[in-house]
């Protein structure tokens, strides 16, 4: 029992009239994903006419089982003495394992109907982080001070936009999902889509955010392949992908940042704008700040130089990049001390590096005005 391709030429001619009944099913739109579609008595006579359409799938179900199926479009013939044809186009390898294993509860005695799936890709499915996610900004860097290493500063983002999925499994869509609904719409899936989503979304962030791929924040919205590209390689949705349901596009429309992390991207503008106020020092500051991660001797040693050089500035350099480099994710031994904790000799801590200042008026170790 299967179908059977009619002749080109008998659609919308004379032949029409051979059929018993002539099954269509309307076009599903952006908002049907499966439609049931039946004769008055349930039982689809032989030499019946079924229609497939562009975009759709039709999945011949007899009686709890499913007995043929194709998305190749076309008119086809029901014909009760053939085998199953699987004239399905790209489903044809989903198609025999669906014809091998999907049954649905038993089914009545016999019902026969004809069940038309969504093959077009369903657009306009919005998300949003529902509060603001972690993200590292690399286009905000920040050197720690007693390494000389750059590291990214920490922000909380909100991201809204648009994604795209379409059926790619209907095996696993109609057995998992759909099962011998009357009708399934997208409203029905897109509430926990949404949600799966969104902690896609968050992984994928992770993954921008780390030293691999360093995308800067604001630049998030216009990173929509590199964002699909991860999440494919990661399989970041695999819970979507198991409803027989795949992503295809996925679009970041807008990005926010709260109101702590404006203030640090702030402070950091107002001190690098600072740092091109002071001309030839600060670059001198910049390559200092290199050549101390670079030191053979140790960090510890190139940092010193850079405190003597502050020194001979008066502290002006040093004290306008521990304004700017201040961020809580990445603090620098020594900084809880609090900076003013006495110790026996009557010595002090530095509140930059949190090295014994000895009493002096500049830190010997980074160079930071104490007074």
């Amino acid at each position: 029992m299967g179908l059977i391709q009619a002749a080109k030429q008998a659609v919308g001619s004379t032949l029409h009239d051979q059929w018993k009944e002539y099954i269509k099913c309307d076009d599903l739109g952006n908002e049907i994903l499966m439609k049931k579609v039946s004769v008055p008595n349930g039982i689809i006579s032989k030499d019946s006419a079924i229609q497939v359409a562009p975009g759709q799938i039709a999945v011949i179900f007899d009686s709890g089982k499913v007995l043929d199926a194709t998305a190749e479009e076309g008119i086809y013939t029901f014909d009760q003495s053939s085998s199953p044809t699987f004239f399905a186009g790209q489903f044809g390898e989903v198609f025999k394992e669906m014809w091998t294993r999907f049954t649905y509860g038993g089914g009545v005695a016999k019902e026969q109907a004809v069940f038309y799936m969504n093959a077009k890709e369903i657009i306009d499915n919005k998300f949003g982080t529902p509060a603001p996610v972690p993200f590292q900004d690399w286009s905000h860097a920040i050197p720690n001070q007693m390494t000389g290493e750059m590291n990214p500063l920490r922000v909380q983002v909100k991201c809204f936009g648009k994604y795209t999925f379409k059926i790619s499994d209907p095996s696993t869509f109609m057995s998992k999902i759909a099962g011998t609904a009357d009708e399934y719409r997208k409203e029905d899936l897109c509430e926990q889509m949404r949600s799966e989503v969104i902690g896609a979304f968050q992984n994928v962030l992770n993954e921008l955010g780390n030293s691999a791929h360093k995308v800067p924040v604001l630049e998030l919205p216009s990173a929509t392949d590199e964002i699909k590209t991860t999440m494919d390689e990661k399989v970041f949705d695999q819970p979507i992908r198991d409803r027989g349901i795949s992503l295809v596009g996925f679009v970041v429309e807008s990005v926010t940042l709260d109101d702590e992390s404006n203030e640090k991207i702030d402070k950091y503008e107002l001190s690098a704008n600072s740092f091109m106020q002071q001309g030839s020092l600060v670059g001198d500051y910049g390559k200092a700040v290199k050549d101390a991660a670079n030191n053979p001797n140790g960090a510890a040693a190139g940092m010193m130089g850079i405190g003597m050089m502050n020194m001979a500035s008066g502290g002006m350099v040093g004290g306008t990049a521990a304004g700017a480099f201040q961020n809580p994710g990445y603090s620098v031994a020594g900084q809880n001390n609090g900076g003013a904790a006495p110790t026996e000799g009557g010595s002090n801590f530095c509140p930059d590096c949190g090295k014994p200042t000895n009493g002096s008026k500049f830190c010997p170790n980074c160079g930071k005005q104490l007074q």
